[in-house]
């Protein structure tokens, strides 16, 4: 999942001629370093520079399924609207900002 929010991130900071700025350069270099996981008792934590980026459920639970991405509610929550996808059947859209909106996905996907 991160690879993939690593992947955007380089992509949306590569211009037309394929340069990256210095700063850019230097958080892509960092990514890994700056990324943490962290487990609690029905989700993984998953915390980019400081911020949670997402959740992912750890057991099925309500309407959630095991490995489900979960935006944050905040640092130590996640919403319990909806799921934005499943890291373990690879149904879901990642971009460097977080996890998308199932609807925003379909869109993308056509």
């Amino acid at each position: 999942m991160m690879n993939g929010a690593k992947a955007d991130y380089v992509s949306w900071t590569t211009d037309k001629n394929g340069n990256v700025s210095d700063y850019s350069k230097e958080e892509i270099a960092n990514w890994d370093n700056k990324t943490k996981v962290s487990q609690g008792k029905k989700y993984i934590k998953v915390v980019r520079d400081g911020s949670v980026f997402a959740f992912i459920c750890k057991t099925d639970f309500k309407h959630f399924k095991i490995g489900d991405v979960l935006k944050p509610a905040g640092y130590n929550a996640p919403a319990l609207n909806s799921p934005r996808g499943n890291v373990l059947n690879g149904n879901y859209h990642i971009k460097w900002t977080g996890p998308l909106y199932m609807d925003s996905q379909k869109r993308l996907r056509g």
